[in-house]
């Protein structure tokens, strides 16, 4: 590597966006998002409810906001929503240079639509909406995951002309179907006379909670056969992503949506801080480095590419054969792949929900300790406990 160039730098020119998985108004406001920007090839950011309950827990940033909503007597809900559209906001408006500059494609903040609604369909559209207009920036995007409800609901969120970022994938079966959604979300927008090109959308493909999982069973089995294939689910399930990638952008249906002026559906390598201590902490960035991706990394990710990873070019294109070996592997072992990822996804909506709920106690306390009523009480015992982002990955 040349002594200018840093790896961040070479895996940017390999064709991968970075994303920071991490949000907080003390980073917006002390100028770290810029230096980010500038320094380490950040193009876009992340978020979701335990990201934000960990940035309200620490520090001064919120208080003044904090104090003005319960002045107001804004209720928990309507404090939330307040607190989490002007972060992103103010993100977006940091990101704006970036967005112009690559006509869209980053420059992204991603904001997610309550998980209690998951399997919501219409609610979840209707969230989408709601926050669209609050943010109220080009460069915002909504995520929303990819339950079966879900997929409607992206559906009807692009067909708006709304930029969202689809959540909780973890099967193949069920990213094409997210790939799907996209594309009739597409058709809808052109029939409605929307501008296909300022409609955006990125598929988040889980990776580390892959391999956590299916490592579990092979420790259980524990033959040198299965010893042999830890830790290999999550790449090579992320590799076969991108082959369906390549297939579904390459069909008449989407050649002809391209042509109108549309924009391919990235995938998003998101989950890529390594669970497992013993792999190499850089794992699912240089093994998953190919251009027309994003990867949402969590600041020690991030922190430990820029430092240390070795970027070797593509690692993805030509995997096939290989990736489909690991999985038929792990099959053959009786380990059943869609147990695990319809396992996954229950459980990615059940931590969402939890993480939500941490959310809505950590700012009602807040607001109860900012009540004017009780300016002069601190009840220990309503502090919220400690939450980190990586918790959320």
């Amino acid at each position: 590597m040349s002594e200018n160039i840093t790896p961040t730098a070479e895996l940017s020119a390999v064709g991968v966006s970075i994303w920071l998985d991490d949000l907080s108004r003390e980073r917006i406001n002390s100028g770290g998002l810029q230096k980010l920007i500038a320094e380490k090839n950040v193009v876009g950011i992340t978020t979701n409810p335990t990201i934000f309950a960990s940035a309200l827990a620490k520090g001064e940033a919120y208080d003044a906001q904090v104090a003005d909503l319960a002045a107001n007597g804004t209720n928990v809900i309507d404090a939330v929503f307040e607190i989490t559209t002007d972060d992103v906001a103010s993100a977006s408006d940091i990101f704006r240079e970036v967005y112009d500059t690559t006509n869209g494609f980053d420059g992204r903040v991603s904001i997610e639509v309550e998980p209690g609604l998951a399997h919501d369909a219409n609610g979840t559209f209707e969230e989408a909406k709601r926050l669209w207009a609050k943010v109220n920036r080009p460069n915002a995007m909504i995520k929303i995951p990819a339950t079966v409800e879900g997929l409607e609901a992206i559906a009807d969120t692009i067909a708006e002309g709304i930029s969202v970022n689809v959540t909780l994938i973890f099967s193949l079966e069920r990213y094409r179907e997210v790939i799907n959604a996209y594309l009739t979300g597409l058709e809808r927008a052109k029939a409605a006379g929307h501008d296909l090109s300022t409609i955006h959308s990125v598929a988040s493909f889980f990776v580390s909670r892959v391999d956590s999982e299916i490592d579990k069973r092979l420790i259980a089995i524990g033959t040198d056969e299965a010893t042999a294939l830890k830790s290999k689910a999550g790449v090579a399930n992320a590799q076969l992503a991108y082959q369906a990638f390549e297939q579904s952008f390459a069909t008449e249906r989407a050649a002809g949506l391209l042509a109108a002026g549309a924009n391919k559906q990235r995938p998003l390598w998101a989950s890529t801080g390594v669970k497992d201590p013993s792999l190499p902490d850089t794992l699912y960035v240089t093994e998953l480095a190919v251009a027309d991706v994003v990867n949402t990394m969590p600041e020690k990710t991030l922190d430990a590419t820029f430092d240390h990873a070795v970027i070797t070019g593509d690692r993805v294109t030509g995997s096939y054969d290989e990736a489909n070996g690991v999985l038929d592997a792990i099959d053959a072992l009786g380990i059943s792949y869609d147990e695990v990822t319809e396992l996954l996804e229950r459980e990615g909506v059940d931590k969402f929900v939890v993480s939500w709920n941490e959310l809505l106690d950590t700012v009602t306390a807040a607001l109860e300790a900012a009540a004017p009523s009780k300016s002069d009480e601190k009840d220990i015992n309503s502090e919220p406990a400690s939450i980190t982002p990586e918790s959320a990955q």
